[in-house]
């Protein structure tokens, strides 16, 4: 049995990987700071056999006492998705940056010799991965807003203008962070990283790909595509799918991600470095929406748009060779599986009104999550 600290542990994904670590018996001491923007209070799924903290790691900065007796650290916490604008950005620097430097400060000044497990996102990459059959492997320029609003939306040779053949990306890819949540998650590597080597921890960052699944947050401008289009097929909606429908992604669900966090946390080594965590197999943003409106069993019917958003970025797929070698990772869960019961799967839904503030220690609503049988606090 190890002590685990999971940072965001009340979130989508983090939740999971509590009750994982959990069920396999280990200590896990979960450190949230329930922002409004996501929450109204504990969530109903918070597992009682963790101890909770209703804090924030920006609170200038956190405490080291926080991590007293860790063996590892999984850093979950985050502002995710790609937002509304560039408007978003001190939120996302804030929340992203900030609050991982101020974690690793923590670490620092308690001398944590253990191993720390980071959630990174695909977006490090940028666009993925790319062959021209006369210029070979390439990186595409930025996207082209003449281009786009022509809905020409598959990326040119940067040297002849031919199409290009989308090939997995793997983890030793250029990273190229094309909007302001990517160029977080990419810092966030790089202050692990320089934490890592100053220290002697090993750094595990998961670069997640389109991750599903239930406990999703919904009907918030930073949640998924899948969430999105989930809400739209709930209320009778055609789904709204950007550009033509074909770019390609890699959608991984939920407990699949969460299983790679604890083959990472407690694997009698630790491994370092960066991991694509992705199902291996690529699907495009159509066949998502036709996916979840068939589990609805209503007619397909999304509406392909031709909208798009500058930020985003053409295809994007794993190689996930290193993952299931190093780290004995594979995916269990099938696309249509997981779709199916995606579609019927309680999902988070934002607090009403202006939200909580977030609670940090030695204020009221501080603290543990009563176990069992406790009074919850208000």
């Amino acid at each position: 049995m190890v002590q685990i600290v999971v940072t965001g542990g009340a979130g989508f994904v983090g939740s999971f990987v509590v009750d994982e670590l959990v069920e396999q018996g280990h200590r896990v001491r979960v450190i949230d700071a329930l922002d409004p923007a996501a929450h109204d209070g504990p969530p109903p799924y918070a597992n009682a056999a963790a101890e909770y903290l209703w804090a924030d790691l920006n609170t200038a900065p956190a405490n080291p006492g926080w991590f007293d007796g860790a063996d590892a650290i999984c850093h979950q916490a985050a502002k995710v998705g790609l937002g509304e604008d560039f408007s978003d950005v001190l939120d996302y620097t804030t929340a992203n940056d900030q609050a991982t430097a101020s974690l690793l400060w923590a670490l620092h000044r308690q001398d944590f010799r253990g191993r720390l497990v980071l959630a990174s996102s695909m977006v490090v990459y940028g666009e993925g991965r790319y062959a021209c059959t006369v210029h070979g492997q390439v990186r595409p320029h930025p996207r082209n807003p003449i281009s786009l609003d022509a809905g020409r939306f598959e990326p040119p040779c940067p040297h002849c203008g031919r199409a290009l053949e989308a090939r997995p990306v793997t983890e030793d890819a250029p990273t190229d962070p094309r909007n302001v949540y990517a160029a977080t998650k990419l810092h966030q590597e790089h202050l692990c990283t320089v934490f890592g080597r100053e220290l002697s921890v090993p750094v595990t960052a998961l670069r997640y790909h389109n991750v599903y699944g239930p406990r999703m947050p919904r009907d918030t401008p930073y949640a998924g595509v899948a969430s999105v289009f989930r809400s739209a097929c709930e209320a009778g909606r055609a789904a709204q799918v950007f550009e033509d429908g074909l770019q390609r992604r890699d959608f991984v669900h939920v407990r699949d991600v969460a299983h790679a966090n604890v083959l990472a946390l407690t694997a009698p080594e630790p491994t370092g470095g960066a991991f694509n965590i992705a199902s291996g197999t690529p699907h495009t943003v159509g066949e998502m929406a036709v996916a979840l409106q068939a589990a609805f069993g209503a007619a397909p019917r999304s509406q392909i748009t031709g909208r798009y958003r500058l930020g985003d970025v053409r295809h994007v797929f794993a190689a996930v060779d290193r993952a299931r070698r190093e780290l004995g990772f594979a995916a269990s869960v099938g696309f249509a599986e997981g779709m199916a019961e995606f579609a019927t799967a309680a999902l988070r839904r934002p607090p009403a009104g202006p939200g909580r503030t977030p609670c940090r220690v030695g204020e009221a609503g501080a603290g543990r999550i009563p176990r069992a049988g406790e009074a919850v606090p208000s």
